[in-house]
């Protein structure tokens, strides 16, 4: 008896415990933005199985790029701005061209071993 009650304990921990980095996705609230020295990209965090913002999320190697055709990629500065919504993670960028963009980052969720990586399209308007 007690080594089923253990087992049952060891699967409900299992089951609480066993998000994976694909149980979450980076959103755009807002793909297109207004280009600019000053534009500001917002992006949620959402766990997937129940569709609810990850607040207080660790993000890191925030990096924006341009794409160009038969070159590098254009990158270009960002710098973290506060967000007052839960879930919602914000940057300023210098988006002085208009045009297709991508925010590449990732962040570690709290109780979370994996690292959870996105890349979350945005469209500079003039």
């Amino acid at each position: 008896m007690r080594s089923a009650v253990s087992a049952l304990a060891l699967c409900l921990s299992a089951s609480v415990a066993g998000a994976a980095p694909a149980d979450y996705r980076f959103e755009a609230p807002e793909p297109h933005v207004k280009a600019g020295p000053e534009a500001v990209v917002t992006v949620k965090l959402l766990h997937l199985p129940d569709k609810q913002p990850v607040k207080d999320a660790v993000i890191f190697a925030p990096r924006m790029e341009m794409p160009m055709d038969g070159m590098a990629p254009m990158a270009t500065s960002l710098t973290p701005v506060k967000s007052d919504i839960p879930g919602e993670y914000r940057f300023k960028a210098d988006l002085s061209m208009a045009g297709g963009w991508t925010l590449k980052l990732s962040a570690k969720v709290q109780g979370e071993a994996g690292t959870v990586s996105g890349a979350v399209p945005f469209m500079a308007m003039p």
